[in-house]
């Protein structure tokens, strides 16, 4: 049933909005086959360079950045020594991409954006490389949809807080949309406000958390345009 009352709704970026761990999937494979080892197998490849991520994500935050120091490290904890000049060039090649690629919208996002902002209040908050994201954001012709729009180190409980007191929200009138468990549903609950998960298959694995199943303060959608069934 789609509710008539005027709501707040805010919006994930990356993987909600616009393709973007695709991207990262892909330059991530290519450098695990570039990089190899006699012992490791990809997987166990993989293993090291998540770990590594988790570690550069709290000191250093996301983006492509993030993940350009990741594989230098990795090259580093694999072959016991500081990646080359050589290899830093050939990482910076393997991820270009990331940094030229033009942005991709999700099936039915312009559309749906515009139907919902006739109705309720939009909003974006998104983590990452503040100039990173902002390029995105641009490329992808959304913005003036949005009320508002934040860019944030990081996404937790104490972020969703501080959100809802700076624009005056009410939680309880208020939605956070994403495909994150970790970043987008979760901190938002604590938080009291309400949540609607849209998995995305290529979610970045540190980003993964449990759902309570049980949590009617969720809203699980298969698809972004379904946002109009309910809203």
């Amino acid at each position: 049933m789609r509710r008539d009352d005027h709501q707040t709704l805010v919006f994930d970026a990356d993987d909600t909005l616009w393709e973007n761990n695709v991207l990262f999937e892909r330059v991530i494979a290519d450098s695990l086959s570039w990089l190899r080892h006699p012992t490791l197998d990809q997987l166990q490849l993989r293993a090291v360079l998540d770990e590594i991520q988790a570690a550069n994500a709290v000191a250093h935050g996301y983006g492509s950045r993030m993940l350009l120091r990741s594989l230098a490290d990795c090259v580093q904890a694999l072959r016991g020594r500081p990646a080359t000049a050589g290899e830093r060039a050939e990482i910076e090649s393997l991820a270009a991409v990331l940094v030229d690629h033009r942005v991709e919208l999700i099936s039915d996002v312009p559309e749906t954006l515009a139907d919902l902002g006739s109705r309720h209040s939009l909003l974006m908050l998104t983590k990452g490389d503040p100039q990173e994201q902002r390029r995105k954001i641009d490329a992808s012709r959304l913005a003036h949809h949005f009320r508002a729009i934040e860019i944030v180190q990081e996404k937790d409980s104490r972020t969703y807080r501080d959100f809802l007191e700076t624009h005056a929200l009410a939680p309880a009138d208020s939605w956070m949309i994403g495909n994150s468990p970790k970043s987008d549903i979760l901190p938002a609950r604590q938080a009291g406000m309400g949540a609607v998960f849209i998995p995305h298959e290529h979610t970045w694995a540190l980003e993964h958390s449990e759902l309570d199943p049980a949590d009617g303060g969720v809203l699980h959608l298969r698809f972004f345009r379904e946002l109009l069934d309910h809203f």
